[in-house]
């Protein structure tokens, strides 16, 4: 694999594990998150990137919360997306949070490119079904999950890649 992510896949719901210069993204956050995590000794995020609202893709943000000890773990998404993960987990954005709630950092996201933790993150628009969702390159990699399909408008995001993740529907 690329020298810098880490796919986190083997009957187990996928995330992406992504270090550049020091700096470690995850890119969405499954119910099987905390096992992925142990399993390849992962102590510290400096962000999540979210494709999509699914629950396999957000079912295990809960499980930040040893992530949250020094500082917030920033969330990044898109509007839609970010209301639903509000709608799922309240506790973790009301103004006055009981002890041991993640605390979370949501930032909204539109398809213009944006840092993560000082790492340039390109969306890229592609539809899950007919559910418009989004996948990310950062540096020569692209990391695009249940895509059914790409807008020709999106190719040159994809364009001169050392590494394509693409899983298909």
């Amino acid at each position: 694999l690329f020298p810098y992510t880490t796919l986190f896949r083997s009957r187990l719901r996928a995330s992406a594990f992504v270090e550049i210069d020091g700096k470690h993204l995850l890119i969405d956050c499954g119910p099987d998150f905390r096992l992925q995590m142990l399993t390849h000794s992962i102590t510290r995020l400096d962000g999540v990137l979210v494709t999509h609202e699914h629950y396999d893709h957000v079912g295990g943000l809960d499980d930040l919360r040893p992530f949250c000890r020094d500082k917030g773990v920033d969330i990044y998404a898109e509007d839609n997306v970010a209301e639903a993960i509000i709608t799922r987990m309240p506790y973790a954005f009301r103004e006055f949070k009981y002890p041991g709630v993640p605390n979370l950092e949501l930032i909204r996201i539109s398809e213009q490119p944006f840092d993560a933790a000082g790492i340039k993150v390109i969306p890229i628009r592609i539809l899950h079904g007919k559910l418009p969702i989004l996948g990310f390159r950062i540096e020569n990699m692209a990391y695009l999950t249940d895509v059914s399909s790409i807008p020709e408008s999106e190719y040159a995001k994809i364009a001169n890649l050392d590494l394509l993740v693409i899983d298909a529907l």
